[in-house]
């Protein structure tokens, strides 16, 4: 069964739930479009989080997500909420949601937790997870250490639930690429970043158009938190900094706050432009609409040619 099946939506198709990027009128966008549009709680208050939860509904009918950050502070309170609210799928990261399972079972609740490892992933599964989106090191943001090409054939090999297929997947061939390798659909992000009704700073789009195809670097690996951003001042110094052995606190300096000034602000300095390594094909700006129904439709077409 295809994702889009399984959902109720158009296409097999699920939206990242970005940080300060996945608000409630851009899941809104992407769910009328006929994906899975996600709210992504990361960086939000319950309060918040609820607020963008309304307003996604009244801007429209159609199936959407929220994405639960377990290392959020409010997590505990942020999934009783959405199984209050009616929330019927969520998708989580950063933890095991298994305390939470019980209840959202109890709401008719659908949780897909993003993991990148088969270990982890047996485990969140026999917590009572619906599915699993495996996510490979070339996806934005925080990241494990496999690639999607070797990561994706073995979560569906070690797993009898449904795999969605996450990192460095942003066009046609990487969507029909991840069935070949037996997944169900795909999550994407960055490729959304670059779409007309993507709430972040216009020169944050110009950023991920300008990378090539070595654009991108993964800054906190020796300290065990992976995070792929785009290469700029910041990204180099940390990085500098990090080899030389800086501590958590100096290097704390140029993350707190860096990722909202790229988004809000536009700094393409000193700001955190998260994103995957598919940036090099990304080349202009354009509807979101137009994004997925070509990412569809390739897939269709190469299909046929093979």
């Amino acid at each position: 069964m295809k994702l889009n099946e399984m959902l109720g939506i158009r296409y097999p198709i699920i939206q990242g739930g970005m940080a300060n990027i996945a608000t409630g009128t851009f899941a809104a966008v992407v769910s009328n479009a006929g994906a899975l549009g996600t709210i992504g709680a990361g960086g939000m208050t319950t309060e918040q989080l609820e607020k963008e939860i309304d307003t996604c509904r009244s801007l429209t009918d159609k199936p959407f997500a929220v994405n639960l950050m377990l290392m959020n502070p409010h997590a505990d309170e942020m999934a009783q909420m959405i199984a209050d609210k009616g929330v019927k799928i969520v998708t989580t990261g950063a933890g095991m949601p298994g305390k939470y399972m019980e209840n959202w079972k109890a709401h008719d609740m659908m949780v897909f937790p993003v993991v990148s490892s088969v270990l982890m992933a047996q485990r969140f599964v026999k917590a009572g997870a619906d599915g699993i989106i495996a996510e490979g090191t070339e996806s934005g943001g925080h990241v494990g250490e496999m690639t999607t090409m070797t990561l994706i054939p073995q979560m569906v090999d070690g797993l009898d639930v449904p795999v969605i297929a996450a990192g460095g997947i942003a066009d046609g061939r990487g969507l029909l690429a991840a069935y070949a390798l037996g997944a169900c659909g795909a999550q994407v992000g960055t490729c959304l970043l670059v779409s007309d009704e993507c709430p972040i700073h216009d020169a944050y789009k110009e950023s991920v158009i300008k990378a090539k195809d070595n654009g991108t670097v993964v800054t906190g690996r020796i300290g065990g938190t992976p995070v792929r951003i785009l290469k700029n001042k910041m990204a180099r110094e940390y990085v500098k900094k990090e080899k030389e052995g800086a501590d958590k606190m100096e290097l704390e300096k140029y993350t707190l706050g860096s990722l909202r000034r790229a988004v809000f602000d536009g700094d393409t300095t000193m700001g955190s432009l998260m994103s995957g390594q598919a940036c090099g094909l990304l080349t202009k700006t354009e509807p979101l609409a137009d994004i997925l129904e070509r990412m569809v439709s390739e897939a269709e077409e190469i299909k046929k040619s093979l």
